[in-house]
């Protein structure tokens, strides 16, 4: 695992553009600390800089950026690439192989491009990753990202120069930086908690969405191509299900998960892997367990507070399994400590609250490995998310109601506004029995008239997923950009893989994969994760919705594999997630934080919120009339990034 930075279109001496690009890959050393190098071609005006986390071949044989045999190729490199003995191995077969100078996977990637093409080599590779090659031939740069967007990737014009990164960090270094926050991302952020790729948070800068190569010449425009397209496969997958039985299922879905992990746990340096003791963790390091000849090194985390604390499950499952297993009880000191923290590990604003327990337990694997696996993408695979039935069985009531009633009560709650219907029900609602009264049923019914004029279960699951439902209403200046994920679907998908498809192309990259690269990065600790092998993913969206929900259970094929290892009474429980009691905090030790950062008139001076809806989401919060913890974080996110935004500049 490593970082790269580099530019295009620069016209000054090349000691210049050396000393440039060196700080900038200097600015993300925490990706890649062990190694640093830069290449500069003057006559093209392009500067490429990387910094190294050795995992495979630590010898100098790996040192980047690398250049091929022929001299044609310049390659720097972030990810893994998993299956690069049979790349290699194919090479060889082809008489294409250069005579090799090491064992890493990036001289064996970089052969095979040179061999291939960009695209070919990359549908030929299992991994993760980001990377820059340049072709001294024909002076073009290409960049390129993993399937499933796993490994981070920034670009964009600033001053007439093209930049690109691994990190904003790297790129706020160029002397052209701008630096503009675009407030139309900032709507992005306020419904989704993250910025969904193509959007960065400023003008002109971008993410390259997953599975997507771009090249580029000095002075011309981008050219974009998919090399992979996980709309394509899952509808493809789709139109040809599995047929077999749920038990085949099953078998298959182990030997692939099998054939994934035997890539996965192969590095030069300690590997271990994460642990909650849930079903995908488990599952995971149930089939690592089996596969090593010795105990897998597994980390957890817990919390004090009841309904919070996975790590005694986490516990169970390592001690059946017989993992080396190491926890750490955090206090609630030693989370609140991490959030001033949390806006520099994350160089663009980012608001999932399981930040802070993921940079806790990647801060306690990092002290005894250098590698860790986890169990990320299960549920997006094998439909494991309770919205999922609870959109459906939303949409299944409200659409027995005709839709312009629908529309005509939603329209008069509306207009009459929460305060309004308070103050009118309240007396009715005094005559209830104290445990049926309802503190403000004015709130609730505003909140239900929105649901009731939607129009389709896409509407209901996008609700469910936003944080605030009208962002443009709140960012000063914004309007939300359409996304168009679900474009190339067929008209009549079903509407849960619809769902499923959703959370994979948008939710997975931009939130959990970012929320776990960046944290782990940020202590130089690697992360792969398994269940998102590509052979994987395609087969999982083959199965039917009835073996995903064999027996009224949510991810079933998972959970047979992990029953085949791990007793069913250490895994069945009610599904807690990987969170902490944010809102309990926010009354409590975080206040007086939160509230300096949503201060009305800093809310004004700063000039990119409206503060009036905010205020109130903070006072409901305070006086427990609703918990707004969600919406309000992300706020608070943003304001914190702000605020170091701010002291970078000065």
């Amino acid at each position: 695992m490593c970082g790269f930075a580099g530019f295009l279109g620069s016209s000054g001496p090349a000691s210049a553009s050396e000393a440039i690009v060196k700080r900038m890959s200097d600015a993300i050393r925490h990706r890649g600390p062990d190694d640093s190098g830069t290449f500069v071609d003057q006559a093209s005006g392009l500067a490429l800089g990387h910094r190294r986390l050795s995992i495979i071949d630590l010898t100098p044989a790996g040192h980047q950026p690398m250049i091929s045999q022929s001299g044609r190729f310049v390659i720097a490199f972030n990810g893994e690439i998993y299956n690069f003995a049979v790349v290699r191995a194919d090479l060889e077969a082809s008489g294409l192989a250069p005579t090799w100078r090491g064992h890493s996977d990036t001289e064996v990637l970089l052969a095979a491009i040179e061999a291939w093409g960009t695209s070919a080599a990359l549908m030929r590779c299992a991994g993760m990753f980001a990377l820059a090659v340049f072709d001294r031939q024909s002076r073009t740069l290409t960049l390129a990202r993993d399937r499933l967007g796993e490994k981070p990737l920034y670009y964009g014009n600033q001053g007439g120069v093209f930049l690109f990164g691994s990190d904003l960090a790297a790129l706020k270094q160029h002397p052209s930086w701008q630096g503009e926050i675009d407030r139309c991302a900032l709507t992005l952020l306020l419904r989704y908690n993250s910025i969904p790729a193509p959007h960065s948070i400023y003008r002109g800068i971008k993410k390259l969405e997953p599975g997507c190569i771009l090249e580029i010449k000095s002075g011309g425009e981008p050219l974009h191509a998919r090399f992979w397209d996980a709309t394509r496969e899952i509808a493809n997958a789709a139109s040809s299900p599995f047929t077999g039985s749920a038990k085949g299922a099953a078998d298959e879905t182990e030997r692939l998960l099998r054939q994934s992990l035997s890539g996965q746990m192969i590095s030069d340096v300690p590997l271990g892997a994460f642990l909650s003791g849930g079903i995908d963790s488990s599952a995971v390091v149930a089939l690592m367990q089996t596969m090593s000849t010795r105990p897998v090194k597994t980390f957890s985390i817990g919390f004090r507070e009841q309904g919070y604390d996975e790590a005694p499950h986490a516990k169970a499952v390592a001690r059946h399994l017989g993992t080396d297993h190491t926890e750490l009880y955090v206090t609630e000191a030693d989370a609140l400590a991490t959030v001033p923290r949390l806006a520099s590990v994350y160089s663009e604003p980012f608001a999932d609250s399981s930040q802070i327990p993921t940079l806790l337990v990647s801060e306690l694997a990092h002290r005894h490995v250098t590698v860790a696996l986890s169990g990320d993408g299960g549920d997006e695979l094998f439909c494991g998310y309770t919205r999922y039935a609870l959109a459906q069985k939303t949409w299944n009531r409200l659409r027995r109601i005709p839709a312009p009633l629908r529309r005509t009560i939603a329209n008069a709650v509306t207009a009459a506004g929460p305060e309004a219907l308070n103050r009118m029900l309240r007396p009715a609602t005094n005559l209830l029995p104290q445990r049926y009264r309802i503190e403000r049923p004015g709130d609730r019914l505003v909140k239900g008239a929105s649901v009731a004029a939607l129009n389709s279960l896409d509407d209901v699951y996008r609700v469910l997923v936003s944080h605030w439902q009208s962002p443009s209403d709140i960012v000063i200046g914004g309007h939300e950009p359409e996304l168009g994920r679900t474009n190339g679907l067929p008209h009549d998908f079903d509407p849960v893989r619809r769902m499923m498809h959703d959370d994979l192309v948008r939710y997975l990259p931009d939130d959990i994969l970012a929320k776990v690269d960046r944290a782990a990065m940020s202590v130089s600790l690697e992360t792969r994760v398994p269940l998102l092998d590509h052979r994987l993913v395609s087969f999982s969206a083959s199965l039917p919705l009835n073996i995903l929900r064999h027996e009224g259970q949510s991810k079933w094929p998972l959970r047979e594999i992990l029953f085949r290892h791990v007793p069913r009474h250490l895994i069945e429980r009610p599904k807690m997630g990987f969170g902490i009691p944010l809102d309990a905090w926010l009354r409590g030790p975080l206040r007086d934080w939160a509230e300096d950062l949503l201060a009305e008139k800093r809310l004004t001076n700063d000039g990119f919120f409206h503060a009036a809806p905010i205020r109130k989401a903070w006072s409901d919060h305070l006086d427990g009339t609703r918990n707004m913890h969600y919406p309000l974080w992300v706020i608070l996110m943003f304001q914190s990034w702000l605020d170091r935004e701010r002291q970078g500049a000065a």
